[in-house]
């Protein structure tokens, strides 16, 4: 799991408001969110599929990724503190931002 500051972003030209070890929330992570990767403690996204090659690929860096969250780019607010379980498929927003 991961613990840590949300950034939501709707667009890959957002990018560089993304800070190191921050968690990135996206409404669906396609393979050009994946250059981020390696800065990010975990991704969530609300649409996509576990086997999609994005989510391969955060695996595979050891990176907790939650797909599926159907509305999390909207309850989850940049800045929010959030924990994210790969393996159980859970994220919880621990305290929102001001």
């Amino acid at each position: 799991f991961a613990e840590g500051n949300a950034r939501v972003l709707t667009s890959i030209d957002e990018a560089d408001t993304l800070l190191p070890g921050e968690i990135l929330v996206v409404p669906a992570a396609n393979i050009g969110w994946i250059k981020l990767f390696p800065k990010v403690a975990a991704v969530v996204t609300d649409i996509g599929a576990p086997l999609s090659h994005a989510i391969i690929v955060a695996r595979e860096l050891g990176i907790p990724a939650v797909v599926s969250c159907q509305y999390a780019s909207g309850a989850i607010k940049t800045g929010d503190r959030i924990k994210v379980d790969g393996t159980t498929g859970r994220v919880v927003i621990l305290e929102h931002s001001l």
